[in-house]
């Protein structure tokens, strides 16, 4: 319930950006810091789950990866990964998701974070 309440909120004040169009070749620069644990360009799963065909994709379902509980449980809750979930989970996973493995600040800068998720989309 907890984090149900933690990912309203963070949904609500990342309204604005989770709306904004986002530059899909400025997100791949952003992208780069996650390829250290995520692919891009494949389904193989590296520390973290590849993120090909992420966006619509329900949270915590990428075959083959050990989730933490905390994400699980998250996964439960959200029904797939849109241009809102991504934007306040990439701004501050660990406060979306208590618990998660992905040991990550986030993006804070709302530009770079919707050219981030504009580059995700393409990747499909």
């Amino acid at each position: 319930m907890k984090n149900i309440i933690y990912l309203g909120f963070a949904l609500i004040f990342s309204a604005t950006a989770a709306h904004a169009d986002g530059d899909a070749v400025k997100g791949e620069q952003v992208a780069k810091m996650c390829e250290a644990c995520h692919s891009f360009t494949d389904k193989t799963n590296k520390v973290g789950p590849s993120l090909v065909g992420v966006f619509g994709r329900k949270p915590a379902s990428f075959e083959g990866f050990a989730y933490s509980d905390g994400f699980k449980k998250f996964g439960e809750s959200t029904a797939a990964w849109d241009d809102a979930t991504l934007d306040a989970y990439l701004k501050a996973p660990m406060v979306v998701v208590p618990g998660t493995k992905m040991a990550f600040g986030g993006v804070k800068n709302d530009a770079q974070r919707a050219d981030l998720i504009a580059f995700i989309k393409t990747k499909q």
